[in-house]
């Protein structure tokens, strides 16, 4: 009687106290830890902790002492307290969603923390089955059906199209979803179908099925629609010239396209079966026109196109080598027949030239090789040939000079000629020197050391004939000689013309006294002028004997 009355004085004393619940999500399988009072530090005067559900208690602690199960059912193996009173419950099931609560004795008071526990799994897979075998443009067809299972809660399936979640709209679209819950385990299976009227951008579509994290494979559909519009192309690397070979081609917009076409070539129709090409070969100028390619079981559906063969055509005379002769002319003659503007360039040795070569009176400097380049648009024609302008060889100059060291004599023999002339002297010598052979011209040098006076004669030759040039080489003593020669020649001369000039000046002073004796006048005014006369005597006298110094 004493200690029943002590208890109930104890429970008297005690405040009871309950809190609001929380709720924890564990994952299926996994060890679920649920918390006591949130997780918050146990207090100071605890003196015990318990756990417990519906159906009965699962353990306890009491204070400095170690957990102790109290659990005989199916928790009995798989519950244990964590050190901050947290509940453990390992390999989770669907059957341990339930609210567990934790008490905690503290003091005089009584504390109750309720914690609803759910348990969710995700998917194991999502895959689409039931697959359509093709699409037919504006016709709902049943695409495919995806499905994923093992779920808790139930997952929600969403489509795609490019990445792009489809949204049903009850026409084009339609999404319908079923769900089927395992009796065992209680996880559920979600399966969607998915109604769908392509259009013509779903041809490359690829179209995938989602549930949470978690992507289908991507599937793609053949989708089929009638022809609505063909297209001609013509097939070609460049501009169509004559000779070439045009390919048509017929492209529908149909899938599947049509395999037979009738191809309008001119007027006529050439029908092609299992092809969608036609060539047609070795065209010409009366080629163009226009082309049409139609299908064959509906003649209204067509397309055409325009073609234009150009032709570039041009013939130069002369062609080839031509040889001519140094001083006639030549008639140069360039026609061309095409389609279109053309633009005519020429080059003489590969370098271009201002304007069309004229040749009225050939030169040796007119020998070389020419073309001509016609071009329109892209379209390029060549043509060229070389001229040689041929001629006897003549000598246009021969020359000599004395060298640095004043012994020796240096011959130059300059002509021209083609073929080239081959420059040959009478006489032997040294340091033989050719230029460079340049639009039929030709010098050639020769150093000589003359010990007797000599004639040279300088002899240019080719097949065509030759020409001769001579030129007098004189020793370096007769060049001495010769130059006293002049010198004295000068001096006699000059000494003859003083002598006549002294003679002429006593014939005319003679003269003048004979006057002024017959006409009795005064000799003063005659004085004078021969005073005068003399002074320019003596000048010339002295300038005379200056120039005989030299």
């Amino acid at each position: 009687m004493h200690f029943s009355s002590c208890l109930c004085a104890l429970l008297v004393a005690l405040v009871y106290q309950v809190s609001g619940m929380d709720t924890v999500i564990g994952l299926y399988g996994e060890t679920v830890e649920v918390p006591c009072n949130n997780g918050a530090p146990k207090p100071k005067d605890l003196f015990m902790t318990k756990w417990k559900y519906d159906d009965g208690d699962l353990l306890t602690q009491l204070k400095d002492q170690d957990a102790s199960v109290i659990a005989t059912d199916k928790y009995k193996d798989r519950v244990s307290m964590a050190e901050n009173s947290s509940l453990l419950i390992a390999a989770a099931t669907l059957k341990d969603e339930k609210t567990f609560t934790c008490m905690v004795v503290a003091g005089a008071d009584i504390s109750e923390y309720p914690v609803k526990l759910l348990i969710h799994k995700a998917p194991t897979g999502v895959e689409i089955t039931t697959l359509a075998t093709e699409l037919e443009i504006g016709k709902p067809t049943q695409l495919g059906q995806c499905s994923t299972s093992d779920a808790n809660p139930a997952a929600s399936i969403t489509w795609f199209k490019n990445k792009k979640p489809l949204v049903a709209d009850g026409k084009g679209i339609i999404i319908s979803s079923n769900v089927k819950v395992d009796e065992v385990t209680g996880l559920t299976t979600t399966s969607s179908t998915l109604q769908y009227s392509a259009e013509k951008g779903d041809t490359k579509a690829l179209f995938t099925c989602g549930a949470l994290n978690t992507l289908s494979s991507p599937v793609s559909f053949t989708v089929t629609y009638p022809t609505e519009r063909i297209s001609l192309h013509v097939i070609s690397k460049g501009p169509l010239m004559e000779g070439d070979n045009v390919t048509l081609k017929c492209k529908a917009d149909g899938n599947p396209p049509p395999t037979s076409f009738n191809f309008h070539i001119l007027g006529k129709v050439v029908k092609v079966e299992n092809s969608d090409s036609y060539t047609v070969t070795n065209v010409t100028r009366e080629s163009t026109g226009e082309y049409k390619c139609s299908i064959i079981d509906n003649a209204k559906m067509e397309d055409s196109k325009n073609i234009t063969i150009n032709y570039l055509n041009i013939s130069l005379s002369p062609s080839g080598k031509i040889i001519k002769s140094f001083g006639e002319g030549l008639a140069l003659t360039l026609q061309t027949h095409a389609s279109g503007e053309l633009k005519v360039s020429w080059t003489k040795d590969n370098g271009k030239l201002d304007s069309s070569p004229k040749f009225d009176k050939l030169t040796y400097s007119d020998s070389g090789k020419y073309e001509v380049v016609v071009t329109m648009g892209a379209l390029i024609k060549k043509a060229s040939f070389e001229l040689v302008v041929e001629g006897v060889p003549v000598i246009r100059r021969v020359a000599k000079r004395r060298g640095e060291d004043g012994q020796h004599k240096v011959l130059t023999c300059e002509a021209e000629g083609s073929p080239k002339p081959t420059v040959a002297w009478n006489v032997n010598g040294t340091s033989a020197d050719e230029s460079p052979y340049v639009n039929g011209k030709i010098t050639h040098k020769l150093t000589i050391v003359p010990t007797v006076n000599l004639t040279v004669v300088c002899t240019v030759s080719n097949e065509l004939g030759q020409d001769t040039r001579t030129i007098n080489v004189s020793t370096y003593s007769s060049d001495e000689g010769d130059t006293t020669k002049l010198v004295v020649g000068v001096i006699v001369g000059l000494l003859l013309a003083t002598v006549a000039v002294g003679l002429a000046y006593w014939l005319y002073v003679k003269k003048s006294k004979q006057g002024s004796w017959k006409t009795g006048e005064k000799e003063e005014g005659s004085t004078e002028e021969s005073k005068k006369l003399e002074e320019k005597i003596e000048e010339k006298l002295e300038e005379n004997s200056q120039k005989v110094e030299v």
